[in-house]
């Protein structure tokens, strides 16, 4: 799952939600020097991550990328499920997505102090340039995926992978559907953080 789901299957604590995105900024971090409640935010992340990237759905859904793009199928459909998730706020969460992604931003601002250096460079581009706006519709997700593709530091064909999307968008759409509940209930029980 990519920085939309991670946060929305967070506690609303600004330790929470850092250690809920810390997943993907963990390299040179000591994570035994961290605060409890953000390890047990990073140990939610990695339970996301493990039980969505073994997941029979998630694995049936990286099956319909061409072999010269499955290599980033992961990242791909981490962000199309943001924009499933963006589409279909209403069904998983009672607030609406506009006001809850503004708090979202907010909050993300308030703890920027105890983020490492890069993932607070990151986070501040995410509400700064309004990264969560670009996943609401397909073509400026496509976007944002040949932008990753560009920054990937040896030659790919992942670029264009949104050509990919396009004829099965229906199909990962309802696999989205059908898994994000899973995920949900998977979190619920299994209670890494506390209230």
């Amino acid at each position: 799952m990519n920085y939309l789901a991670h946060i929305a299957l967070s506690q609303p604590n600004s330790y929470s939600l850092v250690g809920n995105l810390l997943g993907d900024f963990c390299k040179g971090v000591q994570i035994d020097m961290l605060p409890q409640a953000v390890r047990q935010g990073l140990a939610n992340h990695r339970a996301v991550d493990h039980f969505t990237d073994h997941h029979p759905l998630v694995r049936n859904a990286k099956t319909h990328f061409s072999a010269q793009r499955r290599r980033f199928a992961g990242i791909t459909l981490d962000m199309l499920f943001d924009h499933f998730l963006i589409r279909h706020w209403p069904a998983f969460y009672s607030q609406p997505f506009a006001a809850v992604k503004q708090q979202i931003y907010s909050d993300i601002a308030a703890a920027e102090h105890l983020m490492p250096p890069e993932m607070a460079a990151t986070m501040r581009n995410v509400y700064q340039k309004d990264w969560f706006a670009s996943y609401e519709q397909l073509p400026s997700l496509g976007y944002a995926l040949d932008r990753i593709a560009q920054r990937i530091r040896f030659t790919n064909q992942f670029s264009g992978v949104i050509e990919e999307i396009e004829p099965v968008y229906s199909q990962l759409e309802h696999d989205f559907l059908q898994f994000y509940p899973q995920l949900q209930q998977h979190v619920q029980q299994l209670g890494l953080e506390q209230n």
